[in-house]
């Protein structure tokens, strides 16, 4: 097993699955803790703060967590947007989209304002057909297409339900503008996470269940990757795949740091 200097985490179906708790996740984040190993939760949820984010895994998981331990596809949408020199933006998202671009000082515009730069999108669970319709009209208008992500479900108690990235798609088919996507598999994502922790790709492992999310975000920002079949991915579809995972474990209790 390599040393790394730095693990990207994911979390929902690597420390945990929804309200399931993994005792491996909480053993695996437990043996970084003792060896002072440097961590951070990256996930493409936009629709927590990472006090939300901390507070569940801490509350719920027993996994002791600060939130500036997490990285959110929120706050890398407003780092890459400030980094973009962008000012002024159209949202269509949550709360925790919202604060991260106004902790940006990034202005919240409306529609029509002759200064409006850039659509950002977000999962809005509020959406309305007229949040739409203003999003198509400033993008066909000129305005950059950002979104936080392009997951298609969420995972919940009820099931499956729809996920950023049917906004996204439906702003998509409206416009055919292609839209600027940071979350994983995205490398916006990493590149700004390791900024945020000011870390290099050579020194950090990203580690994840899925190996079309967590996994390829990896590999297209040359990072290594460790790959655990505790969520979405199996062995028989992984090795199938071009590119490998740098390293793969049943468990992580199957991982020495």
């Amino acid at each position: 097993m390599a040393n790394y200097a730095a693990y990207f985490i994911d979390l929902d179906g690597t420390i945990y699955q929804g309200a399931k708790q993994f005792p491996t996740g909480k053993r695996f984040i437990e043996r970084l803790q003792a060896t002072n190993t440097d961590y951070l939760f990256v996930t493409n949820n936009s629709t927590k703060t990472p006090e939300d984010v901390a507070a569940n895994l801490t509350d719920n998981h027993q996994i002791e967590t600060k939130p500036e331990q997490v990285y959110t596809s929120a706050m890398a949408t407003a780092d890459y947007v400030k980094e973009l020199g962008l000012k002024h933006v159209m949202l269509l998202g949550e709360v925790s989209i919202e604060q991260a671009l106004l902790a940006q000082d990034i202005e919240l515009v409306a529609s029509d304002d002759p200064e409006l730069e850039a659509v950002v999108v977000a999962l809005d669970r509020e959406l309305t057909y007229e949040k739409l319709a203003q999003a198509t009209l400033a993008i066909r208008n000129g305005a950059k297409f950002i979104a936080t992500n392009a997951d298609t479900n969420l995972p919940n108690e009820r099931g499956m339900l729809p996920g950023a990235g049917t906004i996204v798609a439906a702003i998509k088919t409206a416009t055919q503008v292609e839209p600027i996507i940071v979350g994983k598999p995205e490398k916006i994502i990493m590149e700004q996470a390791l900024k945020h922790a000011h870390k290099q790709a050579h020194e950090t492992v990203m580690v994840g269940d899925n190996y079309n999310t967590d996994i390829l975000a990896g590999i297209n920002s040359n990072m290594a990757t460790l790959l655990v079949y505790s969520g979405v991915s199996t062995p028989e579809s992984v090795h199938q795949e071009s590119v490998q995972p740098t390293h793969e474990v049943a468990s992580l209790d199957d991982w020495t740091l």
